[in-house]
C-alpha cells in the first residue's frame, strides 16, 4: 500500500496527540502511537483535574505534561517526516509500492501550521507552567512571613 506523505500530514495537523499519523504509518500495532493516545487522554484528564483544584494538583499537573508531550511530540513528527526527501519517504515507506511520492507545496504547508501551532502551544504551556509555580511561591513566601 502507498503511504502518501500529504495524509500523514494532515492527520498530525488536524489531529495531534492521537496517533493516527503513527498508526496510518506503523499499523495498529505501533506501541508509540498508542502511547501518544493514551498520553492524549491522561492530558485531558489532568486538565480536568487542575481546573477542579484550582491548578493545585500534582497528579493534574503530571498528567496534563504527558498530554502537552503527545501533542507536541505529534506537531514534532509532523514536522520531521514532512521535511523528509520523497526519496528517503518512499525507501522507508512505500519500498514496496513501486509508486514515487510528488509531495508539494500543500505538505509544506501542513509542516509550517505545525511549525506555527507547536511552537505557540510550547510558549503558551510554559508561560501556564511559569505563573503557577511563581504564584505557589509567593503564596508560600506569605505563609511564611505571617
Amino acid at each position: 500500500m502507498h503511504k502518501n506523505k500529504l495524509l500523514f500530514c494532515a492527520l498530525g495537523l488536524f489531529f495531534p496527540g492521537t496517533g493516527f499519523n503513527v498508526f496510518y504509518l506503523k499499523g495498529l500495532g505501533s506501541p508509540w502511537a498508542w502511547l501518544q493516545m493514551v498520553s492524549l487522554f491522561a492530558g485531558i484528564l489532568g486538565w480536568k483535574l487542575l481546573g477542579a483544584s484550582d491548578m493545585s494538583s500534582a497528579l493534574g499537573w503530571i498528567l496534563a505534561a504527558a498530554g502537552f508531550i503527545a501533542l507536541e511530540a505529534s506537531w514534532l513528527t509532523t514536522i520531521v517526516f514532512g521535511l523528509r526527501p520523497d526519496e528517503r519517504w518512499d525507501a522507508q515507506f512505500n519500498a514496496n509500492s513501486g509508486q514515487k511520492s510528488s509531495s508539494g507545496w500543500l505538505v509544506i504547508l501542513c509542516v509550517i501550521a505545525s511549525l506555527m501551532i507547536g511552537a505557540a502551544i510550547l510558549m503558551i504551556g510554559l508561560a501556564i507552567a511559569f505563573e503557577q509555580h511563581f504564584l505557589s511561591q509567593f503564596e508560600a513566601a506569605k505563609k511564611i512571613s505571617q
